[in-house]
């Protein structure tokens, strides 16, 4: 019985949940990592792992929802510069506060890690090399919380 349940959470925890997408064109032109225009800052939020992909967690910024991501994902938003709060939520609640700088870039990796019965989230903002890897890694996720204003 044990050995069936073990398979089960393997092939539970290896699906890919379904989220979103923007075209590939949107894709292609956040891959080439456009400079950010001089009054903003341009961010990528990115979850390049497959552990983990049957599970949807929730992404926010500055309390409100940009949707969902799933495994090889990421979100790429244009915003102001100055103070931030990124959110992601999964069996648990993570937050990371950002300060970003006009005309620059920054990368915040979501990783997925094991938990008590359900997938747990931790944010990690990472150097550039890291990040446009795990985004070139991933595919663009629509942000949500556009569709709504």
């Amino acid at each position: 019985m044990k050995k069936y349940f073990a398979v089960f959470s393997m092939v539970v925890m290896s699906a890919c949940a379904s989220v979103p997408m923007t075209t590939p064109e949107q894709d292609l032109a956040a891959k080439q990592f456009p400079k950010a225009p001089s009054d903003k800052s341009n961010l990528y939020i990115f979850r390049d792992e497959g552990m983990g992909g049957a599970v949807p967690m929730t992404v926010g910024l500055d309390n409100r929802i940009l949707g969902k991501t799933a495994s090889l994902s990421y979100f790429f938003l244009t915003i102001d510069p100055g103070a931030h709060q990124i959110t992601s939520e999964a069996e648990n609640t993570d937050v990371l506060d950002i300060n970003t700088s006009a005309g620059e870039e920054y990368y915040v990796w979501q990783e997925v890690k094991m938990g008590f019965l359900f997938a747990r989230t931790k944010l990690h903002l990472v150097p550039q090399d890291r990040g446009q890897r795990g985004v070139l890694r991933s595919k663009r996720i629509i942000d949500q919380s556009l569709s709504s204003e």
